[in-house]
């Protein structure tokens, strides 16, 4: 059951993952030059923190590879942040050369999962991510985890909260500021939401604790406004619904940022954003990857704009 002492909160805060998570499968080529226009478009929209890249090899995410580039030329606008993801020390090396403030590690709630995505076992990440939380302090950076498959798995099905709560738990500790819950194939529904969390919250305090929800089977704004209930203030999401997931056959991916801005905003919670341009942004980044967006708010009001 819902917290009964939940009341609507004044500020939620998106962090917008389209040009790292959103892209990175694209099977063409994005040019720098695009994601940095698109990087620089999402924070005149007033989204706080923009997920700029990730320092991974390029034989794995070829999409990533201007990631050097990337990191350094964008026009940088105060009071916004641009994480990076850095899965290993080298990563995080290179991103710190690159003028890094932020940084990302990601592991995962399955065991099959991490094997297959990261190569290692779960307590392996875990160990990979130590030295560059360390690293990350001693040069004030700021570090953020990540916990894929906190609702299920492709290969291994439904994953207990527990399981998320001990890998969230652990990324806490190591140092991050915050721990990014990731329901990656999307077949979390709020009760199975609640439930996660409150495991997680046990561990870390759940204004420390973000949602990430895909949308496969269209739960990810459900999950949300479960999430809101229990007191977390800050979701993931991608322009436009920019992103699949390839473990997934036929998911659509990211929630689109257009669609929980409105939702929030309907509920009278502030969050800085300007709908309006973000809208404009998801057209224009579709327009240049060829796609229509996935988000039923920015064909909604497209299409509205249209009939005047």
């Amino acid at each position: 059951m819902p917290d009964k002492t939940w009341s609507v909160p004044d500020f939620v805060k998106i962090v917008e993952v389209g040009p790292r998570d959103g892209l990175q499968n694209e099977p063409r080529e994005v040019p720098t030059t695009v994601k940095l226009e698109l990087i620089e478009r999402l924070a005149d929209a007033g989204l706080s923190s923009v997920e700029a890249t990730a320092f991974v090899s390029p034989k794995w995410v070829p999409q990533m590879a201007d990631h050097t580039e990337v990191l350094e030329r964008i026009r940088r606008k105060p009071g916004v942040s641009y994480p990076v993801l850095t899965p290993n020390l080298k990563g995080f090396e290179a991103a710190r050369a690159a003028g890094v403030t932020e940084v990302a590690i990601f592991g995962a709630a399955s065991e099959t999962f991490s094997k297959k995505n990261i190569n290692c076992s779960i307590a392996e990440s875990l160990e990979r991510f130590r030295p560059v939380a360390e690293a990350a302090k001693k040069n004030d950076v700021k570090v953020r985890g990540y916990v894929s498959c906190v609702l299920g798995c492709p290969y291994e099905g439904e994953v207990a909260p527990q399981r998320a709560a001990d890998v969230a738990g652990a990324l806490y500790d190591m140092g991050c500021y915050e721990v990014s819950l990731g329901d990656t194939i999307g077949v979390g529904t709020p009760g199975k939401t609640r439930a996660m969390l409150q495991a997680c919250a046990r561990r870390i305090p759940i204004d420390r604790l973000a949602g990430h929800y895909h949308d496969t089977y269209g739960q990810a704004l459900a999950n949300i406004y479960a999430s809101l209930e229990l007191g977390v203030r800050t979701f993931d999401a991608s322009v436009a619904g920019l992103g699949g997931c390839p473990y997934a056959a036929g998911a659509s991916g990211n929630v689109a940022t257009e669609d929980v801005i409105y939702m929030l905003h309907g509920l009278g919670i502030n969050t800085g954003v300007d709908l309006d341009k973000l809208v404009d942004i998801g057209q224009w980044i579709c327009r240049v990857l060829g796609r229509e967006p996935s988000s039923k708010v920015n064909r909604a009001l497209v299409s509205k704009k249209a009939k005047r």
